[in-house]
């Protein structure tokens, strides 16, 4: 693992540092948007006064913070991995390059010392059977704040809370008592406690260490400006229908149903997904602030 030194220097000073993954630079959107996501999420870190650490791996080796050139190799480059903790040690021993997802981003970072991460949405329970996320154990044994903008739209979001439960993940909503669905700044689910500010939400995490619990801390902050739930839901049931139509399934499933949802939203899906991307960014700073 190699630390950026600025990310090194903020560490030692103890200076608010805020993890960012790298899979929606590498496959979560098209060239150039891509690039120029993972730039003003770094910027906007920066003006909320902490520093970016985006994770990265770059030939075999993990890096914890990247360069802008760096930024731009991953943003660019065709053959990079999507790593999670299932080949994360594989993608390391080939020497490849690979983006980082909600799993393996929480995972290094907690293990360089940081102690806030910012993300999208995170995955969960899939409608069908036995396919689940990897991110939902991860945040079960890792000690560290995860601001996101709730489970992706297109999972059992029931089941998703559900199983956070179940695996102990410490669940809080950001001036909200509902589970924030992703696209949507809500939806029917009662959150087991909200926090009404950066304070509060720093208070959390501090509770859970001096109690010995090794789980994230999940900061659910629902986007400002979203789509009704009802409208995003027939859109994913549409999907999905389709999907089975079409005999898509597996690790194919989720690429196709964020593709017709960006198609049967006219483009307002990515418009909501940039926009929860800079709000969780700059949220996580603000926490950050408050642990640092």
């Amino acid at each position: 693992m190699l630390i950026h030194d600025e990310v090194t220097q903020a560490l030692k000073n103890h200076e608010p540092v805020v993890a960012l993954e790298s899979t929606v630079i590498t496959h979560g959107l098209p060239a150039p948007l891509n690039l120029e996501t993972a730039r003003r999420l770094e910027a906007a870190v920066r003006e909320e006064g902490a520093v970016p650490a985006t994770i990265g791996i770059l030939e075999g080796e993990v890096r914890v913070g990247l360069g802008d050139g760096e930024l731009e190799q991953l943003a660019t480059r065709n053959d990079v991995e999507k790593a999670s903790l299932w080949n994360l040690a594989a993608v390391v021993a080939a020497g490849r390059w690979g983006g980082t997802t909600v799993a393996t981003t929480a995972h290094l970072a907690a293990r360089a010392g940081l102690r806030v991460f910012a993300t999208g949405g995170i995955g969960g329970v899939h409608p069908l059977p036995y396919d689940e996320s990897g991110d939902l154990l991860a945040l079960a044994r890792t000690p560290i704040v995860v601001v996101s903008a709730g489970p992706k739209s297109i999972l059992d979001l029931a089941a998703t809370l559900e199983r956070l439960e179940s695996y102990g993940v410490g669940v809080v909503g950001y001036k909200t008592m509902y589970l924030p669905a992703f696209h949507s700044p809500d939806s029917p689910y009662q959150l087991p406690a909200t926090v009404w500010s950066e304070a509060e939400a720093a208070a959390h995490w501090r509770a859970a260490r001096e109690l010995g619990l090794e789980s994230a801390t999940m900061v659910f902050n629902p986007v400002s400006q979203g789509i009704p739930f009802g409208e995003v839901m027939a859109w994913v049931e549409q999907a999905n229908r389709e999907a089975r139509a079409a005999g898509i399934g597996g690790k194919d499933l989720t690429p196709y149903l964020l593709r017709r949802l960006s198609e049967l939203s006219e483009g307002r899906s990515d418009e909501v997904n940039l926009r929860l991307l800079e709000e969780n960014a700059r949220l996580a700073a603000r926490i950050a602030r408050w642990l640092a």
